[in-house]
């Protein structure tokens, strides 16, 4: 049980290769995140990734006041061991040569659209392969799988978020090569996603033209941690009403270094400088 939203754990880590038939392909192994796995990653626990992670987090008050701080200390412990873990990840990532984006937004937001457009127009240029998050099914991992890249598929269940855990998991699975790219779908969410580093060298942020102008200042945790936002769905700017000065401003103030490009996933319009910022931060391969 996450102390930090209540959510279920455990999850179902399934491989789909790219350019295998649709379906699951590899293995269904259920890990339980609440068990600390002694993975191949051998990581050293040094490194700070710059980002806060939220670790002091709101959570919600009871009358009870020693109840109330039983829920902060057990909120501590799952964020501090997720920490560890995503250490590790992180580590074993920049040892390989391998850029880790984690990629969030709400639910419709376009993050799937992106990535099969990614995966398709970056074929032979970039390698990338993507950890698919969602509560149930395989049907984006495998719309991703379809666009030619290799896919693992995360099932939380009840859980609203990955984790470091899941995460490893999902990593030794693909076994992606140095100089490659990870991109980490998280399950459609603007809270908890935004509070559990997964070792990730960047955050990116989806906001669509079709949510409104005001979730930055309704989200302002996601927002603030974001590196790059991904301004999405910009062919149905004249059909919606939203305020892109207000976005603009608004991303400004919660979150003055994070960049931001608008861009039309479906059209392709302004993805080239999605596909700029990701050649820009992919290492080269490690041996």
């Amino acid at each position: 049980m996450c102390a930090t939203c209540g959510c279920s754990g455990s999850a179902v880590v399934q491989l789909l290769p790219a350019g295998a038939d649709r379906g699951l392909a590899a293995h269904g192994h259920v890990h339980d995140p609440g068990h600390e796995d002694d993975h191949s990653h051998d990581h050293s626990h040094g490194h700070d990734s710059g980002h806060s992670h939220g670790h002091d987090a709101g959570h919600v008050h009871v009358q009870d006041q020693a109840a109330d701080d039983r829920t902060v200390v057990l909120q501590q412990k799952v964020l501090a061991k997720n920490d560890q873990l995503a250490q590790r990840n992180r580590e074993w990532l920049r040892a390989r040569g391998v850029l880790a984006v984690n990629l969030m937004s709400s639910p419709g937001a376009g993050k799937t659209t992106l990535l099969e457009r990614t995966a398709r127009e970056l074929a032979g240029k970039l390698s990338i392969s993507v950890i698919e998050g969602d509560q149930e099914t395989a049907l984006d991992g495998e719309r991703i799988q379809a666009a030619g890249a290799a896919v693992v598929q995360i099932n939380t269940g009840a859980g609203c978020h990955l984790d470091a855990a899941m995460v490893a998991e999902g990593l030794r699975a693909l076994d992606p090569p140095g100089g490659s790219i990870v991109v980490i779908e998280n399950v459609g969410n603007l809270v908890c996603p935004a509070l559990f580093d997964l070792g990730e060298e960047a955050r990116v942020v989806i906001s669509s033209v079709t949510e409104g102008a005001d979730k930055p200042v309704k989200y302002p945790n996601m927002f603030r941690q974001a590196d790059l936002v991904l301004l999405n769905k910009t062919d149905l700017l004249p059909y919606v009403d939203f305020d892109a000065q207000r976005h603009a401003s608004d991303l400004r103030k919660i979150s003055p270094g994070a960049m931001m490009v608008a861009l039309s996933a479906t059209t392709g319009e302004g993805i080239q400088a999605w596909y700029d910022w990701l050649r820009r931060r992919t290492p080269a391969p490690r041996e």
